[in-house]
């Protein structure tokens, strides 16, 4: 089990450790899944907890309520879930970034790949519009691709990347790297 002091981000003072605990309590390490060799971390559990969720909520919001943001993307699918909870908790609206043939209307995709293979992600059209904050909000971080897509396709409309939130980090596969020099804020690590 994780603890607060796993959690790579060196505002981690900010944040309760009581809540880090319940969060890396609820979290579920799957071996070989979807393909041999890869660990899929499950939020089911901790996405089916209502204080587990309630306190992510706070923790991922923390960052855009420091900074103040005008919209949260949330990044297919997990990103979904958790990027409507941090809206509502911000008073801000939600946007879907989603994979490849799910959106009738699409502004700009992006072509990535991931450690078992590549996907496309695509921005809704007509919703992030020049000089909009966003806070990006994922599941995992792993090696990056997913999240820099996403920032791709939110710069590309002329918004502004304000921050990264996500659950879980994987620091081995060094997808932070692949940010640049966004803010990236990451409740725990393994």
């Amino acid at each position: 089990m994780s603890t607060a002091s796993d959690a790579p981000d060196d505002d981690r003072a900010d944040l309760d450790v009581t809540d880090l605990d319940l969060v890396a309590s609820l979290l579920r390490e799957v071996p070989d899944f979807p393909t041999p060799g890869i660990r899929f971390w499950d939020l089911t559990g901790l996405l089916a907890d209502g204080p587990g969720l309630a306190a992510t909520t706070r923790l991922l919001a923390a960052p855009a309520a420091r900074t103040g943001v005008d919209v949260v993307v949330g990044i297919e699918a997990r990103g979904f879930l958790l990027g409507a909870a941090v809206a509502h908790s911000l008073g801000v609206g939600v946007v879907a970034v989603r994979k490849e043939g799910k959106l009738p209307a699409v502004a700009a995709r992006r072509t990535y790949d991931l450690e078992y293979g590549s996907a496309t992600l695509e921005l809704p059209a007509d919703v992030l519009h020049p000089g909009t904050r966003v806070l990006l909000v994922d599941d995992v971080l792993a090696t990056g691709g997913t999240a820099a897509a996403a920032c791709q396709l939110v710069e590309g409309a002329g918004a502004v990347v304000a921050a990264f939130s996500v659950v879980l980090e994987l620091p081995a596969l060094e997808g932070r790297a692949r940010l640049g020099g966004h803010d990236v804020h990451a409740l725990l690590a393994r």
